[in-house]
């Protein structure tokens, strides 16, 4: 049976905190395994997988729903770690997810922010020991970021603040998929009519809100509106909108 508690050296016992590495590299797991086993005692690894199918599943026997913080990559084989991170936060909000990925775009930090997770570090930019020093805060009830990853989150804030200036980003497909949503064209239509993929479609609809610091189809068409992107005829406008509230 695993010890789940340790002293903290004054002969009090304190309780571990118990995670698990849903990662598919086996070396790296191997060297993280070794360094918390023998040099961090307060930290017990219940478990290891590289299937997030499989986590799932673990966490449904009690050996393993016990489990305080999840370490997460991106890449895995059979899930992205940006859907178990979902999921997760809506089955078991009481777990920490400290993501540890080589995937640091700012797609995907930026995925992982809206998600909430509690920590986030680069395999490029951290040392082992400071992957134990993300376990520890993200057990606490704190954030804790790579400085890397703290300076891709900077702009991204710092692009979400900006003024609504961008029309000059947006390509000529993008263009099209705005207007085509004015119009009141769900996906499959719109894709339809431009020859591609629905999920062309959503690709590029997500760019926009990226790019717009958005979240809805409605806000798109809003901004395009008042940007000039697209015009409307007087009276016209309310009634898009009022589609727009049903659309997506």
């Amino acid at each position: 049976m695993r010890k789940t508690s340790f002293s903290n050296g004054i002969g009090i016992e304190m309780e571990k905190i118990k995670i698990i590495m849903v990662e598919d590299h086996e070396v790296y797991r191997d060297g993280l395994r070794l360094t918390i086993e023998f040099h961090h005692h307060d930290i017990i690894i219940l478990g290891e997988t590289k299937y997030g199918s499989v986590f799932f599943d673990m966490l449904k026997s009690d050996e393993y729903a016990c489990v305080d913080v999840v370490l997460l990559d991106i890449g895995l084989l059979d899930m992205s770690g940006i859907d178990i991170a979902r999921r997760l936060k809506m089955e078991r909000p009481d777990i920490r997810i400290l993501i540890i990925t080589a995937d640091n775009t700012v797609f995907n930090i930026s995925e992982m922010l809206n998600i909430g997770v509690e920590g986030f570090l680069s395999k490029f930019h951290c040392s082992s020991d400071e992957v134990v020093e993300a376990v520890r805060a993200v057990a606490q009830g704190l954030n804790y970021y790579g400085e890397d990853i703290s300076a891709i989150m900077s702009h991204i804030y710092i692009e979400k603040k900006k003024p609504m200036s961008v029309t000059s980003e947006f390509s000529q497909q993008e263009r099209s998929i705005i207007e085509l949503s004015h119009e009141g064209l769900r996906a499959k239509q719109i894709a339809s009519h431009l020859s591609i993929a629905p999920k062309t479609v959503e690709w590029h609809k997500s760019r926009i809100f990226q790019k717009l610091g958005i979240n809805s189809t409605k806000e798109m068409v809003d901004f395009a509106i008042k940007s000039g992107i697209i015009r409307v005829e007087r009276g016209e406008l309310g009634i898009r909108n009022e589609e727009l509230g049903i659309k997506r």
